[in-house]
């Protein structure tokens, strides 16, 4: 077995980084938006040495072994059969997102959204002339043993129905799991939101990007396996962009069993022009979910021990700063009320004072005010650093 290193420290200024040289100065250390700071997977680097080598970069085909990794990835990690004619390839996830709503609305419907959630799911609906109807999700606290008082999201599922139940409403956004509150959904959560978006001819559209990336002690369900029916009344997106670092190779794919979905989806991928891959995305995808499982498994393990140390220290030197338990993805979710001030302010504050750099709730929806995401997909080290930094300024 290959022993990975995270706690490596590599250099991503002057590459060209989004995260990285979004803003200038030696001292920012950015821990905002969500790629990582890991190396890829050598499987992924030896495909991409493959392609280069090649030399010719032309219009890509995607070919068979393409598809049938990941119908073999999803079917043995996932329990999920799918089949090759549902899967639509793209150039991302909120691409995917965008042509869907694109697909299956007009100018002035609305689409459900449990809120706080992914900001891009904002910009996608509103560039499709539509609104959305927000379902807020619930804030419970929860207390660990040995830790600070913590927070768990749950579904409002009487507000959901209520908001189902529009006529206007054409389309349900399920983030799962959720970017930024944490949560994997269960399959009996799943279930519910299916049944209700069923009664109300609501077609579901599972953004599920995040879905390799779930800490011990929890379990990813794909919407489309929990039944037939549930199958064909939504669409799911997936990319191995988030849990194999890979997002500026730009690849993603679009599932449907429905083939009227599929018609409709692959009208709209055409009319946003999102219809072709670069050869790169095509090799990269193909490599991790073919050799990249024991790096992910890695990764999740190293992943897992920064939420602990980051749990730890918030609740030894930063009680009034409650965090929201993760049970997937790599963001942490902080409440930063105790400190009176809106989330942007704190955001330009605290980048101002110490150079670290988080995303500001509020991007997420209104139900965001106050809190801050943390990207935890980094060394220790920077998180470290990190965290003292927030400490010396808050405390």
């Amino acid at each position: 077995m290959v022993k990975y290193n995270f706690d490596e420290l590599i250099e991503r200024r002057g590459s060209g980084s989004y995260k990285w040289d979004g803003r200038k100065g030696r001292n920012i250390l950015p821990l905002w938006v969500a790629d990582m700071d890991f190396r890829a997977c050598e499987p992924i680097l030896n495909a991409l040495r493959k392609r280069v080598e090649h030399g010719i970069f032309g219009y890509t085909k995607v070919q068979d072994e393409y598809y049938q990794a990941i119908i073999r990835w999803f079917g043995r990690r996932h329990g999920w059969k799918i089949e090759k004619d549902w899967i639509i390839y793209t150039s991302g996830v909120v691409p995917a997102i965008s042509a869907i709503i694109k697909a299956f609305t007009c100018p002035g419907d609305k689409v459900l959204i449990q809120t706080p959630v992914y900001n891009c799911f904002y910009s996608s609906i509103r560039n499709n002339g539509c609104t959305f109807a927000a379902n807020p999700l619930i804030p419970g606290n929860v207390t660990e043993e040995g830790s600070s008082s913590m927070m768990r999201y749950t579904a409002d599922f009487e507000d959901l129905e209520r908001k189902a139940s529009d006529p206007a409403v054409k389309l349900m956004l399920l983030c799962n799991p959720h970017n930024p509150a944490g949560r994997v959904w269960t399959a009996e959560e799943l279930t519910r939101i299916g049944e209700i978006c069923l009664r109300n001819n609501v077609i579901v559209v599972a953004d599920e990007i995040h879905c390799e990336l779930v800490l011990p002690g929890h379990e990813y369900t794909p919407f489309a396996s929990i039944s037939g029916e549930f199958s064909r009344n939504c669409v799911t997106c997936v990319s191995p962009s988030k849990a194999f670092n890979i997002a500026g190779l730009q690849i993603a794919n679009i599932i449907a069993e429905t083939p009227e979905l599929r018609e409709k989806i692959n009208r709209a991928i055409n009319i946003n022009e999102v219809c072709d891959v670069n050869p790169f995305g095509v090799a990269a995808l193909t490599a991790a979910y073919s050799e990249g499982e024991e790096w992910l498994e890695q990764l999740l393990e190293y992943i897992y021990g920064n939420w602990q140390y980051m749990k730890d220290f918030c609740a030894e030197r930063l009680p009034e700063f409650p965090l929201t338990e993760l049970e997937g993805t790599y963001l942490a979710w902080m409440d930063c009320r105790h400190l009176g001030m809106d989330s942007e302010q704190l955001e330009e504050d605290l980048i101002d004072k110490t150079g670290l750099w988080l995303n500001a709730g509020s991007m997420y929806g209104t139900e965001g005010e106050g809190f801050m995401r943390w990207n935890l997909a980094c060394p220790r080290a920077r998180l470290a650093d990190a965290l003292e930094r927030f400490a010396g300024y808050a405390l």
